[in-house]
């Protein structure tokens, strides 16, 4: 029976680097963001998708997911634009290759324009991090996110049509996914707020999750990457979230990262400082059932790091290992 366990993610290219990097940290696995594939095709191959979970496994490590398809092959499809029936098909037969690939999880998020962030704040003893403050979003340049969709042409887009959107993509992919084996795990919209630059975002409180995973497309194949950070900028109490998705089976993953404050205005911060109490948290995981992986997604930028931010992972990570094997044994 698989147990929680700890993964390294938040790349695109399995690099020998990338790959003994987190085989020296001490994980069991790694998860891609967003792969650099090639795409011309419009969906990913299935013989570059086995390249990449045999490349994996030849360090030791297993795949254990993949997040993000490109923008450009979702864009119409979350805004319900002509053309999404063929982006549709695409996402169909990325589905399909995974599944023939050996691949078991393909995260996805509901936002055309992407993740947005304000300038870096200061974190403990300089480090950098990342920040969103609603009130300078108008007085200083956005460093993460679109202003605008161009497919648009300056149009606003509402609640009711993004649900539309939804569930017209959900009702398509699903069965899909169940008959491929592969399984589906939604990000949090982030940041949690409920419109953005004239379009109307879905995920950014715990009734919008639950009506996605319990009435539009409930199935075993379905739930959620469960960012806690995301949760945490919403200013909830996210042990009692994660108590309630993960016991019903629906936390897929877990980007394990926190922030200190909460929307409209947060920054990004180490573990055992922000919002959350960490230990409790991964308690909860394990007592609510939870036995799939945990990343730690972004981290800070520390002095001297990498533009990939090697020290801030190393450290998160370290953390992240464990806490697990802490409440493996005591919780």
């Amino acid at each position: 029976m698989e147990k929680m366990r700890v993964a390294l993610g938040q790349f695109n290219e399995m690099t020998h680097e990338r790959l003994t990097f987190a085989k020296q940290i001490g994980v069991s696995g790694v998860q891609m963001n967003t792969p650099q594939f090639p795409d011309e095709t419009g969906y990913w191959r299935v013989e570059d998708l086995v390249r990449a979970r045999e490349k994996a496994e030849s360090y030791g490590l297993k795949l254990e997911a993949l997040e993000n398809v490109p923008l450009k092959w979702m864009d119409k499809i979350h805004l319900g634009l002509p053309g999404r029936d063929e982006l549709i098909e695409n996402y169909q037969q990325t589905i399909r290759n995974m599944g023939a690939a050996g691949i078991p999880t393909l995260g996805y998020g509901w936002m055309p324009n992407w993740v947005w962030r304000t300038p870096m704040e200061m974190g403990r003893g300089g480090v950098r991090v990342t920040a969103f403050d609603m009130a300078k979003i108008d007085s200083a340049p956005l460093v993460a996110g679109l202003r605008t969709v161009e497919a648009l042409e300056g149009r606003t887009i509402t609640h009711d049509e993004m649900w539309a959107n939804y569930a017209y993509f959900m009702n398509a992919v699903l069965p899909v996914a169940e008959a491929a084996g592969v399984t589906l795990a939604l990000h949090p919209d982030d940041p949690p707020v409920a419109e953005l630059g004239g379009i109307a975002r879905l995920f950014y409180n715990p009734e919008g999750f639950r009506r996605a995973v319990e009435e539009i497309a409930p199935s075993p194949n379905h739930g959620l990457d469960f960012c806690m950070g995301c949760f945490s900028e919403m200013g909830l109490d996210v042990i009692e979230q994660i108590e309630y998705f993960a016991s019903r089976g629906k936390i897929i993953y877990v980007h394990f990262r926190d922030v200190q404050g909460c929307v409209p205005n947060f920054q990004e911060s180490f573990l055992g400082e922000g919002n959350v109490d960490v230990v409790d948290a991964m308690c909860a995981l394990k007592r609510s059932g939870f036995t799939g992986f945990i990343i730690d997604d972004h981290v800070p930028k520390m002095a001297d790091d990498s533009d990939w931010n090697h020290r801030g992972h190393a450290h998160q990570t370290g953390y992240i290992l464990a806490l697990v094997e802490s409440v493996q044994k005591l919780c």
